[in-house]
C-alpha cells in the first residue's frame, strides 16, 4: 500500500520520524549524563532537545495520520497503525507535560525525568509497531517494489521493469 504523503517520490511520515525519535531519545541520554555528573548543563541542552522533539513528533503525526486513513478498514494495518499513532501521540503527551514541567528550572524534577524516562520507553515500542507496518505489512511501500524498480524520481511506477536492466557478470 503506497503511502498517500510524497515528497520526490517517497514517504513524508518516515522522514520526518527520525528527528524526534533521535532529539526525545538524546535529549534522556544527556539527562542521564546531567544526573551522573551533576551538571545542570546537560539539562538544558535537553530542555531544547524536548521542545524540537515534540514540534517534530507533531508535525510527523500529521502525515502519519494522512497516511493512515488510507488505509483500508478492517485490516491488521488499520488496528496496527491505530496502535502505533496512539502509543506515539502518548509519548509526545509525556513529554510535553516533562517539558512543562522543566519550564523555568534548571534540573528536571524527579516527574518530568520519569515522565521523559517512561515516554522514551513507549517510543520504542511506537516504533517496532512502525516497523511491522512498514517491513511485514508493507504500509507506505510502493506496489510492485522490487531490487530493480526504477528510481522514484523518473516518474515511472516501480513494477515496471529497468530501460536498460543487464545481469550482473559472474565471478
Amino acid at each position: 500500500m503506497e503511502s498517500r504523503a510524497k515528497l520526490l517520490g517517497h514517504p513524508v511520515h518516515p522522514m520526518l520520524i527520525v528527528f524526534p525519535l533521535g532529539l526525545l531519545a538524546t535529549a534522556v541520554a544527556f539527562d542521564i549524563v546531567g544526573l551522573a555528573q551533576g551538571d545542570t548543563f546537560w539539562f538544558g541542552i535537553s530542555f531544547w532537545m524536548i521542545a524540537g522533539g515534540i514540534v517534530g513528533g507533531l508535525l510527523a503525526a500529521v502525515f502519519g495520520f494522512i497516511d493512515w486513513i488510507a488505509i483500508p478498514g478492517g485490516t491488521r494495518a488499520k488496528r496496527i497503525g491505530l496502535l502505533h499513532g496512539l502509543t506515539n501521540a502518548v509519548v509526545v503527551l509525556l513529554f510535553i507535560a516533562s517539558w512543562l514541567i522543566r519550564t523555568g528550572t534548571g534540573v528536571p524534577t524527579v516527574t518530568a525525568l520519569v515522565l521523559s524516562f517512561v515516554a522514551v520507553f513507549l517510543a520504542a515500542i511506537g516504533g517496532w509497531l512502525g516497523g511491522e507496518l512498514v517491513d511485514r505489512l508493507g504500509v507506505g511501500v510502493d506496489n510492485g517494489a522490487h531490487l530493480n524498480a526504477p528510481n522514484s524520481l523518473s516518474k515511472r511506477h516501480a513494477s515496471e521493469p529497468p530501460s536498460e536492466y543487464k545481469l550482473p557478470k559472474a565471478g
